[in-house]
């Protein structure tokens, strides 16, 4: 039975949007109305739709008009350069939906990776560092406006200390200050010399578990190694215990 001249002739009129924005959001529509968009897109798409009264008219025109296309080709098959551009679209659609998962994918593997990263970083620095202490340096009556504080630091190499101190002047000309940590015992051992207090990183030996008294002293170079008993700064390492 030849179809009817009305029915070859129909065309549905949908009012095209300008934006980029809004052509997708039709096309978004279209496929729910023919039931080819994602599962992982309908929910949203008609949450949206039950809030706005022009996407609902919409969505009922891209309805009525799959309604019609799929009556009339009931009674009449589609001239074949008809159906490709159909089809033509359709994939284009799906293309676009898959194009815009990956996106989301790629951010979040890149937010894993960066996590682990991070993970890694903090696991290494905590291996490499190990304990850390602290001390609180007090002046004495050398150097009244001193004050300063120490971290110390377990290494594979030793104990790394970095002191910090203001109120102390800068020394030279064969004059430099000396740190030391001393034990119960009144041991003292050499933990390294310098001019300026200001930034300064010494090394120890022993651990400041058991040379838990920190102490910086003025020195010359005289060629005697042992402390000249000048202290300007005093403190002891708390180590927790």
């Amino acid at each position: 039975m030849r179809p009817s001249r009305s029915i070859r002739r129909a065309t549905v009129r949908v009012a095209m949007p300008k934006t980029p924005r809004a052509q997708d959001e039709i096309a978004e529509l279209a496929a729910l109305a023919d039931g080819s968009l994602a599962p992982e897109d309908r929910a949203s798409l008609e949450a949206r739709v039950a809030e706005s009264p022009e996407l609902s008219a919409q969505l009922a025109e891209q309805e009525r008009a799959v309604a019609f296309a799929r009556s009339a080709a009931a009674e009449v098959e589609a001239p074949a350069a008809l159906r490709a551009r159909i089809e033509a679209q359709r994939s284009a659609r799906a293309r676009r939906a898959a194009a815009r998962r990956p996106f989301v994918l790629i951010g979040a593997a890149a937010a894993v990776a960066a996590l682990a990263i991070g993970i890694g970083l903090n696991v290494f620095r905590s291996g490499a560092s190990g304990e850390h202490f602290s001390a609180a340096l007090a002046p004495t009556d050398l150097a009244p406006g001193a004050v300063g504080d120490a971290k110390l630091t377990k290494t594979s190499s030793g104990w790394r200390i970095d002191l910090r101190a203001t109120g102390l002047p800068h020394l030279d000309a064969g004059r430099f200050y000396e740190a030391w940590l001393r034990n119960r015992a009144g041991v003292l051992v050499p933990i390294g010399t310098f001019n300026d207090a200001r930034k300064v990183t010494l090394w120890a030996g022993v651990s400041p578990k058991q040379f838990r008294t920190l102490t910086v002293t003025r020195e010359r170079a005289d060629g005697a190694q042992t402390s000249s008993g000048q202290k300007v700064l005093v403190g002891k390492v708390y180590t927790g215990s």
